[in-house]
C-alpha cells in the first residue's frame, strides 16, 4: 500500500482561483468575512517594524487623491496597504514567498488589482529605494488605467461619459427693503 503525499504544483501550472465580485465579499461567507477584518484589525494594532516604517512614510507623504489604507481586506486576502482608487495592492515580505500567496496574487491581478511586492528588509535598510519602486509602480498602474479607459472609449463611441444635469431651481429672489 503506497501513501499518498500532497503536492503542491507550481503557481505557473494553476489556473488563478476565480473571485467574483459579488456582494461584500466577494462571495465570501459573513463568518469569514468577520474573521478577516478582525485579523486585519489586529495586525493595525501590532504592525512589524518594516510595515510602521512605511505606514509612516505614507501618512506623511503627498499622495495626491491616492490613499492607501493600512492591512485592507481585498476579497479573501489581506494585503499590507491597499489603494482602491489606483487598484493597487502593497505586500511587504519578511521572508521568501509561498506558493500560497503566489496563488493569492494571481486572484487578485485576475480582478485587475495589481499586486507589489517589497521585502522587508529592503523598507527597513534603504527605504528611499523602496518608495521609488512604489512609486513606479503607481505610474505604471495610472497609464495602465488611463489607456484601459480610453480603449473602452473608443470601443463604446456611443456611451455618454457626462453627468445628468441638475434642473435650476429657479431665479434667485432679492429682499427688497422697502421704506
Amino acid at each position: 500500500m503506497t501513501r499518498k503525499k500532497l503536492h503542491l504544483r507550481s503557481p505557473s501550472e494553476q489556473p488563478a482561483p476565480a473571485i467574483k465580485k459579488k456582494g461584500r465579499g466577494w462571495e465570501i461567507s459573513e463568518k469569514r468575512l468577520d474573521a478577516l477584518h478582525e485579523r486585519a484589525r489586529d495586525m493595525r494594532r501590532h504592525p512589524t517594524p518594516a510595515h510602521q516604517a512605511l505606514a509612516d512614510k505614507f501618512a506623511t507623504a503627498n499622495l495626491g487623491r491616492y490613499t492607501f489604507k493600512r492591512c485592507a481586506v481585498i476579497g479573501s486576502a489581506i494585503v499590507d496597504f491597499g489603494c482602491h482608487n489606483l487598484g493597487m495592492a502593497i505586500r511587504i515580505d519578511e521572508e521568501d514567498g509561498s506558493p500560497i500567496d503566489k496563488n493569492r496574487d494571481k486572484s487578485l491581478e485576475a480582478v485587475g488589482i495589481r499586486v507589489v511586492r517589497v521585502k522587508a528588509s529592503q523598507v527597513l535598510e534603504n527605504i528611499d529605494e523602496a518608495l521609488e519602486t512604489i512609486g513606479a509602480a503607481m505610474r505604471e498602474q495610472r497609464e495602465a488605467r488611463r489607456a484601459a479607459a480610453q480603449a473602452h472609449r473608443l470601443a463604446n463611441p456611443r456611451q455618454n461619459y457626462s453627468r445628468p444635469k441638475v434642473p435650476a431651481r429657479g431665479p434667485k429672489r432679492q429682499n427688497n427693503a422697502r421704506n
